[in-house]
C-alpha cells in the first residue's frame, strides 16, 4: 500500500521532470526550423546563392561552438544577488530565452525595410539576428542541461530528466513538421510545386505558431522548476575548472557524446540525401521516413523514462549502438523493391531507437561525471557541446565536398561507413569507462561517480 508522502513524492516528481522537460522546447522547435528550412528559405525563398545562404549557417555554428564554453563558464560564475535569489542556472535560461525571441523572428522573415537591397548587404543585417539567437540559443541550451545534476543527486533520477528532455524534443521536432505541412499544404497552389520568394509569409506564420508555443512552455518552467541557492562551494569554481581539464575522463565522455551526435545529427541530414540520391525515392518519402525516425526516437525516451535502476549506463548505451549497428548494415545490404516499400520505415525506427537510447545515455554520463560538483555542470556541458558543434559541422562540410560528382550510392555509403564508425567509437569507449573511487571534478575525497550506477552494475547486468 501506497502511503500518502510517497504519493505526494511521486506528484512532485512528475510534476518537476515535466516542468523541467518544456523548458527547452522553445530551443527545439528554432533548432528544428533552424536545420530542416534554414537553407530553403534563405535560397529558395529570400533568393540568396546558395554560398551566401550556407556562410550564414556556417556563422551561426561557429558562434554557436564559441559560445557554449563561454556560456558555461560564466553560468559557474554568477554569484549576483539576482542569480542567489532566482537561480544562476535559471537567472541564463531567462538571458537567452530574451535573445532568442527578440532575433529569430527577424531570421525567418523578410528584411525589414532593406528587402531590395543588395543580398550581401542585407548578409550583415541576418547575421547581426544569427549571432544574438545563437548566443540565446546557447546560453538556453546549457542553462538547461546543467540544471540537471542541480535538482536531482539520484542518478536514476537524472536519467529521467535526460529521458524526458528528449522525449519533448521529438515531441517539438513532430510539432514543427505537422505545423509546416498543414500550412504549406492548405495554403498551397495546385500549379505551384516548388517553394519560392511568394512562400515568405508561410514560413513567418510557422515561425511564429511553433514560437509562441514555445515561449509559452518557457513560461511554464520558470514558473514550475526552483533552482537551489548559490552554496559556498562556488568558492572553490576556479580550482574545478582547472581540475576539470586535467582528467582524462572528462576527454572519454566528451568522446562518447562527441561520437553519439556525430551518429544522432549526421544521419539526420543525410537520411533525406540518401532517400533521393540512392533509392530514387519520391518527396513523400522524405516527409514519412524522418518521421517514422522520431517516433522511434519517442519510443526509445519512454523506455528509458521507465527503464528499472538494474539497467546500466553501459547496457543502455550497447542496446542503443546494436540498434544502430543493425540499421546500418541493413542499409547498406538492401535496396530492392521490398526494401524501399517496406523495411525502410522498419530501419527508419530502428535508427531513431538506438540513436536517442546511446543520446539519452551520453547526456546521462554527463550528468554522473558531474555528480554532486554542480558548480562546474555549466561548463562541463560547454565542452561537451563545443566539440559536438565543430565535430558535426566538419563531417558534413568535408561530405558535402565530394558529394557533387560521386556516385548514387555515395550517400548510402558515407551513412553507413561515418555514422556506423561513431557508432563503434562511442561504444569502445563507454565499454571501457573506468570505474572511479573519485569524482573527477573534485579536489578533495567525495562521492564516486555515479556510485549508485557502478553499484548496479556489480549486481546487475553488465557489459565489458
Amino acid at each position: 500500500m501506497i502511503m500518502d508522502n510517497e504519493l505526494i513524492d511521486i506528484s512532485t516528481s512528475i510534476k518537476l521532470q515535466i516542468g523541467y522537460g518544456i523548458g527547452h522546447i522553445l530551443n527545439d522547435v528554432c533548432a528544428s526550423l533552424w536545420f530542416t528550412y534554414f537553407l530553403v528559405f534563405f535560397h529558395l525563398v529570400l533568393e540568396f546563392s546558395a554560398s551566401q545562404a550556407g556562410y550564414l549557417m556556417l556563422i551561426g555554428q561557429i558562434v554557436d561552438a564559441l559560445s557554449t564554453p563561454f556560456v558555461g563558464y560564466n553560468s559557474d560564475h554568477s554569484n549576483g544577488a539576482f542569480s542567489a535569489w532566482y537561480g544562476k542556472r535559471k537567472v541564463w535560461h531567462l538571458f537567452g530565452l530574451v535573445c532568442v525571441v527578440m532575433s529569430f523572428p527577424f531570421i525567418f522573415s523578410e528584411c525589414v525595410g532593406c528587402s531590395g537591397t543588395h543580398k550581401w548587404a542585407q548578409m550583415f543585417y541576418y547575421a547581426a539576428f544569427i549571432i544574438i539567437f545563437q548566443i540565446g540559443w546557447a546560453s538556453v541550451q546549457i542553462s538547461h542541461l546543467s540544471l540537471i545534476p542541480e535538482l536531482s543527486e539520484d542518478s536514476h533520477v537524472r536519467m529521467q530528466l535526460t529521458a524526458i528532455r528528449y522525449g519533448f524534443t521529438v515531441f517539438s521536432n513532430l510539432f514543427v513538421y505537422l505545423i509546416t505541412w498543414a500550412i504549406l499544404h492548405f495554403t498551397g497552389n495546385c500549379d505551384k510545386e516548388q517553394v519560392g520568394p511568394g512562400d515568405a509569409w508561410k514560413f513567418r506564420q510557422i515561425m511564429l505558431i511553433v514560437m509562441s508555443v514555445g515561449l509559452f512552455a518557457s513560461v511554464i518552467f520558470h514558473i514550475s522548476v526552483k533552482e537551489s541557492n548559490i552554496t559556498q562551494q562556488e568558492l572553490e569554481s576556479d580550482v574545478q575548472h582547472c581540475t576539470i581539464l586535467r582528467k582524462l575522463l572528462l576527454y572519454q565522455i566528451a568522446g562518447i557524446y562527441m561520437s553519439t551526435r556525430l551518429v544522432v545529427n549526421v544521419s539526420q541530414v543525410l537520411i533525406p540525401l540518401y532517400l533521393h540520391r540512392t533509392l530514387g525515392l519520391p518527396a513523400r518519402s522524405l516527409a514519412v521516413v524522418p518521421l517514422a525516425m522520431y517516433l522511434g526516437s519517442l519510443s526509445a525516451a519512454g523506455v528509458q523514462r521507465l527503464a528499472p535502476r538494474s539497467i546500466t549506463r553501459k547496457l543502455n548505451y550497447f542496446v542503443g549502438s546494436a540498434c544502430s549497428v543493425c540499421g546500418y548494415v541493413w542499409i547498406y545490404l538492401e535496396s530492392d523493391d521490398n526494401f524501399k516499400e517496406y523495411y525502410v520505415y522498419v530501419v527508419a525506427v530502428l535508427l531513431g531507437f538506438g540513436g536517442a537510447k546511446m543520446l539519452v545515455t551520453s547526456l546521462s554520463l554527463t550528468a554522473d561525471l558531474i555528480g554532486e560538483n554542480t558548480q562546474t555542470s555549466a561548463f562541463v556541458y560547454g565542452l561537451m557541446s563545443f566539440a559536438d558543434k565543430l565535430s558535426c559541422g566538419l563531417a558534413i562540410v568535408i561530405i558535402q565536398l565530394y558529394a557533387e560528382q560521386a556516385a548514387f550510392t555515395y550517400y548510402r555509403d558515407v551513412l553507413v561507413f561515418v555514422c556506423g564508425s561513431a557508432c563503434l567509437l562511442g561504444l569502445i569507449l563507454t565499454v571501457f569507462l573506468p570505474k572511479p573511487t573519485h569524482n573527477i571534478l573534485s579536489t578533495a575525497d567525495s562521492p564516486s561517480i555515479n556510485n549508485e550506477d557502478y553499484e548496479a552494475e556489480e549486481h546487475g547486468p553488465n557489459i565489458r
